[in-house]
């Protein structure tokens, strides 16, 4: 090793879903949405004046946040932005972790978890999902530095009902809890109404999944007015300017047609109901998922050899290489004709063996 090595932070990095270039495929592994953003997009492409490209953006981002603020009823000063919502919660990790005590977060959870509070040398441990994958909300009363869970949980695709959202929050008034809900809007109860009732509360979400927009990198969080002043100090310690100009401007437009937002979901949700009962008139077992995807196995076939058949066919889906998950592949919802292709791969893959 060399000398200069020995100065250098390493860690294990995250490892994103792939993304083939070859064309054609069918792309079910990134839990992307397969609808295109609203028809109204186009017009604001056209509208947007390349020449602000030569100033740096509103480090306050004052336009999407104020946007983000009205369409949930809020106070600007209760929204943070940032690129993605992987950017904003490395920054509440950043900020809010900082104790020797360590975090909790689930076993089974997004694995960009351990990789941040590695990399930010903040102690955490992993309460174990019960057998069925759900969250035990007991297993967070003990004494913690935080605690952070998706809602719904990823991969396992499962939802916390307010209720048990509310019992954690209650057995977690020292530390802030953050509840990441890049997928609530498929399904699940929103933390969003106790962020009055609990100072500490801290929800997360992002316009990647429901609202088609995973390549513009916009994530947000909302909470109490002193939350986001402590996120934004550090952000300001860290980068000014995080947001680009395109994704202020189209970001903040982005609320604007609720029809269609509403639309598409309910064609994802449809195509994901749809698909539970393909699959279980296959054999497969899954988690009842309150998001745009699913995560099931099959008792007959490795998850792993269906995994790359399925591959060899161009359909990509998500497999983890982990304990408890190794069996399961998690499969996002696809356009319904993107998920007749899957079912209809999969009755030849189980009927033909």
């Amino acid at each position: 090793m060399r000398k200069w090595e020995n100065n250098i932070r390493k860690v294990m990095p995250y490892t994103p879903g792939e993304q083939p270039q070859k064309a054609g495929v069918i792309k079910l592994n990134t839990n992307e949405n397969p609808y295109p953003p609203s028809p109204r997009f186009a017009r604001l492409l056209e509208e947007m004046q390349s020449g602000d490209l030569r100033l740096y953006p509103d480090p306050d981002a004052g336009s999407l946040v104020n946007a983000i603020a009205d369409y949930h009823g809020l106070l600007p000063e209760q929204v943070f932005v940032g690129v993605g919502s992987d950017d904003v919660l490395a920054m509440a990790f950043l900020t809010f972790f900082h104790s020797s005590k360590p975090i909790l977060f689930p076993d089974v959870t997004y694995s960009f978890y351990d990789v941040w509070a590695d990399l930010f040398g903040i102690p955490y441990e992993r309460p174990a999902l019960k057998a069925d994958f759900t969250i035990a909300p007991e297993d967070y009363y003990r004494e913690n530095g935080g605690v952070v869970f998706p809602n719904p949980n990823a991969p396992t695709g499962i939802a916390l009902e307010l209720p048990a959202i509310q019992d954690i929050l209650e057995h977690n008034r020292d530390c802030v809890a953050i509840v990441d809900e890049a997928y609530v809007d498929f399904g699940a109860d929103s933390a969003l109404a106790l962020i009055d009732r609990y100072d500490n509360l801290l929800v997360v979400r992002t316009f990647s999944k429901s609202r088609s927009l995973a390549g513009l990198r916009v994530g947000y969080a909302m909470g109490n007015p002193l939350l986001i002043k402590y996120l934004n100090d550090v952000k300001f310690s860290f980068n000014s300017y995080t947001m680009n100009q395109p994704s202020l401007y189209l970001g903040s437009r982005a609320m604007e047609d609720e029809a269609y937002f509403q639309e598409t979901l309910r064609k994802i949700v449809n195509t994901r109901e749809w698909a539970k009962e393909e699959l279980k008139k296959l054999g497969f077992i899954f988690t009842d998922s309150k998001t745009n995807f699913l995560f099931a196995r099959h008792p007959d076939y490795p998850a792993r050899e269906i995994f790359e058949a399925l591959r060899e066919a161009d359909i990509f889906v998500r497999y983890f290489d982990k304990d408890r998950i190794r069996d399961y592949l998690r499969i996002t919802v696809g356009s319904q004709e993107e998920m007749d292709a899957l079912i209809r791969f999969l009755k030849n893959y189980t009927h033909g063996r």
